[in-house]
C-alpha cells in the first residue's frame, strides 16, 4: 500500500491487517522504523484530534517530522497544492499526511509525486483515518461487525466521516443507518425518527452540524436540534445494555448529544481518541514500512 486515500480503495484484508496491527501497538507499544523517514503535516483546515494524534503517531514510530504551517507557505501566495507537494518530495520527505478542503484533492496528486499520500479528510468527502479508529473502537467492543446494527445521526450530508464508515462498516458486514434531518440527508436514505432505530442499535455514532459546510447557517437553533435529532437523556435510556456511543468530534455539547452522555458509561467518544493515536501509527507504519 503506497497510499491511504479512501475507505473505497481499501480492501477488508487490508482493513483487518491494520486492526490487527493496531491491536499489537496498543498491547505491547507502537513499534518503531528501522530507518529515518521524513513526513509532514498539511492541514489546510483546523485540526486538534486529527493533526496531534498524526505528530504523536510519528513521534512514536521516530520519524522526522518536518514542520508545516498552511497559514505561513507559499500557499498564500499562490501556490497550488501540487506544486507544494513538489517541493516538499525535492526536498527529500517521504510522506505528506493532507487535509484539505476540497472533496477528493489527491485525484491530481497521487499519479504524479513519488511521496506516500495519507488522506486526513477531504471536504466532505473521506477520512479514512477515522474510520479506522472507529472500526477499531467498535472491533474492541464487540470483536465482529457481522449483524451489528449501527446508527449515524446528525449532519450526514456534509459528513466525510459518515461517507467513510459507511463504506468500511457495509463492506465488513454491518447494517447501517442514518438519521438526519430530511434536508441534510444527501445522497443517504436516511430516516428522521429516533423512536425507529433508537432500542435496536448496537452502535450510536453522533455527527457534528457542519456550519462551515452549508450554504447558509443551520436553521435549526441548538435547543430544537437536539430536541428533534440529538440524543438525548431520554433517547440514551432506551438504548440496549450494551450498546456504546460513538462521536468524531469536536462534539456540540447539548446540540447533537446531551452533555452529560459525552462521559456516560457508554460513550467511548475519549477512547476514540486515544485509539486514533495506535490506528494512524499502524497506518504510517504499513505504507512506509513497504518504502524500506
Amino acid at each position: 500500500m503506497k497510499n491511504l486515500l479512501s475507505m473505497k480503495q481499501i480492501t477488508e484484508k487490508e482493513i483487518t491487517e491494520i486492526l490487527d496491527l493496531t491491536s499489537q501497538f496498543k498491547k505491547d507499544g507502537i513499534q518503531k522504523l528501522s530507518q529515518n523517514i521524513a513526513v509532514s503535516n498539511l492541514f489546510f483546515e483546523p485540526s486538534t484530534r486529527t493533526k496531534t494524534s498524526f505528530e504523536m503517531a510519528e513521534r512514536k514510530l521516530g520519524l522526522e517530522v518536518i514542520p508545516f504551517e498552511a497559514g505561513f507557505s507559499s500557499t498564500l501566495k499562490g501556490e497550488t497544492l501540487y506544486d507544494t507537494i513538489k517541493t516538499l518530495e525535492a526536498i527529500g520527505l517521504d510522506a505528506v499526511v493532507i487535509r484539505h478542503p476540497e472533496d477528493g484533492y489527491y485525484e491530481q496528486l497521487c499519479d504524479r509525486t513519488s511521496l506516500s499520500i495519507i488522506n486526513a479528510g477531504d471536504g466532505s468527502g473521506q477520512h479514512p483515518t477515522q474510520s479506522l479508529l472507529d472500526l477499531f473502537t467498535i472491533r474492541e467492543e464487540f470483536g465482529t461487525f457481522q449483524g451489528l446494527n449501527v446508527l449515524i445521526a446528525g449532519d450526514v450530508d456534509h459528513s466525510r466521516v459518515a461517507r467513510s464508515n459507511a463504506e468500511a462498516l457495509n463492506k465488513l458486514g454491518a447494517n447501517v443507518k442514518f438519521l438526519c434531518p430530511p434536508e441534510w440527508a444527501g445522497e443517504f436514505e436516511a430516516i428522521s425518527n429516533w423512536d425507529d432505530v433508537v432500542e435496536e442499535s448496537d452502535v450510536v455514532m453522533l455527527l457534528r452540524v457542519q456550519h462551515e459546510r452549508h450554504d447558509s447557517k443551520a436553521t435549526y437553533t441548538s435547543e430544537r436540534y437536539h430536541e428533534l435529532y440529538g440524543l438525548t437523556i431520554e433517547r440514551e435510556a432506551k438504548m440496549k445494555k450494551d450498546a456504546i456511543i460513538m462521536h468524531p468530534a469536536p462534539v456540540n455539547r447539548g446540540v447533537e448529544i446531551a452533555d452529560s452522555l459525552i462521559e456516560c458509561n457508554r460513550s467511548r467518544i475519549f477512547k476514540q481518541v486515544e485509539n486514533g493515536v495506535y490506528i494512524r501509527a499502524a497506518v504510517l507504519y504499513t505504507i512506509l514500512n513497504g518504502r524500506l
